[in-house]
């Protein structure tokens, strides 16, 4: 019996899957957490939000769409770095708080993490690739 082998590619795609789709769902689900922390300045919220969601989804199928996984992986890849100014707004927010409900030990990394949440986008959609074009 042949034992599968996972390129990272394929890892990183199915890791990317359920982390888009479950805040995709949550988005959709639960939008109040994410109103608190969407920058002033963001028209419609709400309606981002939801939509934030929908695109969280569609992305997360898309890398599982041969014919649309470059098109899902640059969309998530822009995607986070979209909400990143959320992500600042969010820790600032917790940050001046008397007692930050999450503190830096959250805070730092997962602003740290965005640029490799783009990079995962991109090498796992195949819009980046580590290997040699012959």
């Amino acid at each position: 019996m042949k034992v599968p082998r996972f390129e990272p590619a394929d890892v990183l795609r199915f890791l990317l899957a359920i982390l888009y789709s479950v805040a995709g769902a949550l988005h959709i689900m639960l939008p109040t957490p994410f109103l608190g922390i969407t920058p002033q300045w963001v028209p419609w919220p709400q309606t981002v939000i939801v939509l934030t969601g929908l695109c969280e989804i569609a992305g997360a199928i898309g890398l599982y769409v041969p014919q649309f996984r470059k098109a899902a992986g640059l969309g998530l890849a822009l995607y986070a770095v979209a909400v990143f100014p959320a992500n600042i707004n969010h820790a600032l927010q917790d940050m001046a708080l008397a007692h930050p409900v999450l503190g830096l030990w959250y805070h730092i990394p997962r602003l740290a993490m965005q640029p490799l949440l783009v990079w995962a986008a991109l090498f796992a959609g195949g819009v980046y690739s580590q290997r040699k074009v012959k």
